[in-house]
């Protein structure tokens, strides 16, 4: 049978307050801790690549940023993170090379049963994996939802709510984001 780790891992439907899960968000919250306190880049890197999956090189981020676990974020290289994000990691996060993040960004990628019978039941979640490519650059206070991708040369305008995915190369504002200009260029 697995384990509830196993269970998020996989995108399924768990609980989140075993023993193994809690013991993941402490230690995640102590290297979030070190990462935001840290005094030099060197400090805070160090601490970046033991809370991360991945985190590129020259990639940078700025207090006070705060996950679920850390290891399901994958971070490319030359990103810059900006002040007061959050990254909910139930579900992996992806993050291209030359990603731009404005200040308060939150990504989710956990969900709960819409259904309050369902919530009643139990204290369950299950993620859905959030990707944003190459070149992007997401504006403040940008919320974006659980299972959205966002592809490669995107801009999001500050303060809008991504529901859906975004094709490459648009400029995407609004409550939900929508397609207001497209830069590909003409053959």
């Amino acid at each position: 049978m697995p384990t509830e780790k196993e269970k998020m891992l996989s995108g399924e439907t768990y609980i989140p307050w075993d023993e193994e899960l809690t013991a993941d968000r402490d230690r995640a919250e102590v290297l979030q801790n070190e990462l935001n306190e840290a005094k030099t880049r060197e400090a805070q890197k160090k601490a970046a690549q033991r809370l991360f999956g991945h985190f590129g090189k020259n990639s940078h981020l700025r207090p006070n940023f705060r996950c679920d676990y850390g290891y399901n974020i994958f971070i490319g290289d030359d990103v810059d993170i900006n002040y007061d994000c959050t990254f909910l990691d139930v579900g992996k996060v992806t993050i291209g090379d030359r990603t731009l993040f404005g200040p308060g960004v939150h990504i989710y990628s956990v969900n709960h049963p819409l259904d309050p019978e369902e919530r009643r039941k139990a204290p369950v979640e299950y993620g859905k994996n959030v990707s944003i490519g190459h070149d992007v650059w997401i504006g403040g206070r940008v919320t974006i939802c659980p299972g959205v991708s966002i592809g490669n040369g995107v801009t999001v305008g500050a303060g809008s709510l991504v529901t859906k995915d975004v094709p490459d190369n648009v400029l995407v504002v609004g409550s939900p984001a929508k397609i207001v200009k497209s830069f590909n260029k003409k053959e």
